[in-house]
């Protein structure tokens, strides 16, 4: 992905309503890319590490960040060579499904003094637990939320002239994706999500990828979803490089998509994630809908959003209570570590990505 030397950052999992969906899988099931697996505990230098990488790699690069902790990185995307360095613990834990063809384990449990951290063995457990159960909580959360929302989706849906939706699209798909023939290819990843910053979206990196930007003001999500749907389908049968972000709050749903190659995106606005950039192309998809069947239902939409919001910054509040029970473990296992043996471990691996 080209960037022009901006920021480009996303997460590659969140808490969502069904607990952490994460997309490391369909990441190292992309053509040609070799995957790095950290293996270590919390607070042992993984992210630290990962973040070197990126500022020796230097542009372009994809920092993926921790959605339990915005300002913690999960992962860093290498385009040459194109190679992935990723945390590879729990709640993404990956194992090499083709060791040493396709993936290779570096592991950091040699940096770790395991006689120290059994000494405070009960303390550990403890806190494990505790960040999991407050995880939990902010799922349900979620679940709730997200229960609200796909509600006022399927009322506005049921106001709403699908077909004209589609036909637009597929109007926008002639003006915008040319034919280049050959085989699309697509990468998952998540622009936004529910964090303990609030919802967190990497704006910059809208810019960083896109000069063109389409976007579609839905409040709903109803046609938006079926206009992405169509475009991320007819990018892909035309050959381009296709970057889906999918919506963390509804399973199915995509929010934006992007097209590098043509730097091209197309985004969905609402009061979750509004877009406001410079020359873009607006779209309000009140254009389909019929206003008075939604008319009669603005009470319980607005219920809906308000009732919404109020549960999200409650699962918000859930994961600030985890982050700092991680806090207390990265301390314990911060203090069991020798970090001197952590930077030869990295000097390794930048060796093996030419760095």
């Amino acid at each position: 992905m080209e960037n022009d030397k901006k920021s480009v950052d996303f997460f590659l999992g969140a808490v969502g309503p069904g607990g952490f969906r994460g997309y490391f899988e369909q990441l190292g099931a992309e053509p040609g890319i070799q995957l790095y697996l950290i293996k270590s505990g919390p607070g042992c230098g993984k992210s630290t590490m990962m973040r070197r990488i990126a500022q020796k790699a230097g542009d372009p690069v994809e920092r993926i960040h921790c959605s339990s902790d915005p300002d913690s990185l999960d992962g860093v995307i290498l385009p040459r060579p194109f190679a992935a360095v990723l945390d590879a613990t729990a709640p993404h834990t990956l194992d090499p499904a083709y060791p040493g063809a396709a993936e290779e384990v570096v592991s950091l449990y040699h940096t770790m003094d395991t006689k120290q951290l059994k000494a405070n063995r009960a303390e550990i457990i403890a806190l494990f637990r505790r960040c999991k159960c407050l995880q939990g909580r902010a799922a349900r959360y979620i679940s709730s939320a997200a229960e609200l929302l796909a509600d006022s989706r399927r009322t506005a849906a049921g106001a709403a002239d699908m077909e004209k939706a589609r036909a637009y699209a597929n109007r926008l798909a002639l003006r915008y994706l040319p034919r280049r023939g050959g085989e699309g290819r697509e990468s998952i990843r998540l622009l936004s999500a529910v964090t303990p910053q609030g919802h967190k979206v990497f704006r910059d990196t809208i810019p960083a990828l896109a000069d063109t930007l389409v976007v579609f003001h839905d409040e709903y999500g109803a046609c938006s979803s079926l206009l992405m749907e169509t475009l991320r389908r007819l990018g892909l049968e035309r050959g381009y490089h296709v970057v889906t972000c999918p919506c963390p709050l509804s399973e199915g749903k995509i929010d934006h998509l992007f097209l590098p190659e043509l730097r091209l995106a197309f985004l969905t606005s609402n009061s979750w994630h509004p877009m406001e950039f410079p020359d873009q192309k607006n779209i309000h998809c009140t254009r389909f809908e019929a206003k008075d069947r939604l008319r009669c239902r603005k009470k319980r939409l607005r219920f809906n959003r308000r009732a919404a919001a109020d549960l999200l910054a409650q699962a918000s509040a859930m994961q600030c209570e985890a982050k700092a029970s991680h806090d207390e473990l990265e301390a314990f296992y911060g203090a069991a570590v020798d970090f001197s043996a952590v930077d030869a471990a990295a000097a390794a691996l930048n060796a093996k990505l030419g760095l």
